[in-house]
């Protein structure tokens, strides 16, 4: 248990006046709304709470074993009037349990949605935000090439501003990204799949895919190539979320594709060679 006494800055021999005087001093220096710490200021509260009640004080200066900090509980009378003088119309560590808040500017939270091209590339995003004290805030966002799904962005310093004697609060701005028709993404990886006829995949063939940021990829399918099997492309990929100096691959699923319909001369074709 902390040494009342100390905590208060007096001697055991204190008057009740001296008590007091003492605890104004010391929560006006240390009280959170002055910039002090909330938690030295509820050990001097803590302190003068026990010390100011007369019977509070004589089990604390002559403890018995059933003793128990605050007992019941509850501050001694006048308590917090001093409190309402010293800090003007009340303390927010007072009332229900000290449950109340301490004044402040919010943090606001928003999202946005891109597309995966988006992502890719980076995005420059200009938007305008009604703050809750209802004036205008015009946001300039940067959303960086290579950003991952869900990835959220700190604006310090562009949110609620109702408090115009406190900080700001920031803005909080979640990235979310649309699902794209053919690219899958796997981290710094983009997954896809393309037909190939069962002839070509026994033959070999030569594939043109269009990649994300609409280059033309020369795919080599060798002959032999099994359903299912992935190619991979090095580079094709999304760049590297802070570091675009690296990008990840391109995955190429191969799926193989049989003709319902064939010709006569087609059908004799393939048992003449392959039976």
């Amino acid at each position: 248990m902390s040494d009342y006494y100390q905590t208060l800055g007096v001697n055991r021999n204190a008057t009740p006046d001296e008590i007091k005087k003492a605890f104004r001093s010391l929560a006006s220096k240390h009280h959170p709304d002055k910039g002090g710490d909330t938690k030295k200021f509820q050990e001097i509260q803590e302190a003068y709470a026990t010390l100011s009640d007369p019977q509070k004080k004589e089990q604390y200066d002559n403890p018995q074993p059933q003793f128990n900090g605050f007992g019941g509980g509850g501050m001694p009378p006048g308590f917090e009037d001093i409190v309402s003088q010293m800090f003007g119309g009340g303390n927010p560590f007072f009332g229900s349990g000290f449950a109340q808040q301490r004044q402040r500017n919010r943090t606001l939270n928003i999202q946005t949605t891109i597309s995966l091209e988006d992502a890719f590339r980076g995005k420059d995003l200009l938007a305008t935000l009604q703050l809750p004290s209802g004036r205008d805030q015009v946001l300039e966002i940067k959303i960086p090439a290579g950003i991952p799904e869900g990835t959220t962005l700190r604006l310090s310093g562009m949110g609620d501003d109702s408090f115009q004697h406190l900080p700001r609060g920031d803005i909080h701005l979640t990235v979310n990204i649309e699902k794209h028709p053919r690219f899958e993404r796997r981290g710094d990886d983009l997954f896809t799949s393309v037909n190939v006829s069962c002839i070509d995949a026994m033959l070999g063939t030569m594939l043109e895919i269009n990649t994300i940021d609409n280059k033309t990829l020369q795919l080599t399918v060798t002959p032999g190539t099994q359903h299912g099997q992935v190619l991979a492309a090095a580079g094709y990929g999304m760049p590297k979320f802070n570091d675009n100096r690296f990008t990840g691959r391109l995955l190429i699923s191969i799926n193989i594709t049989v003709p319902k319909d064939i010709t006569e001369a087609q059908r004799i074709c393939l048992i003449e060679n392959f039976k």
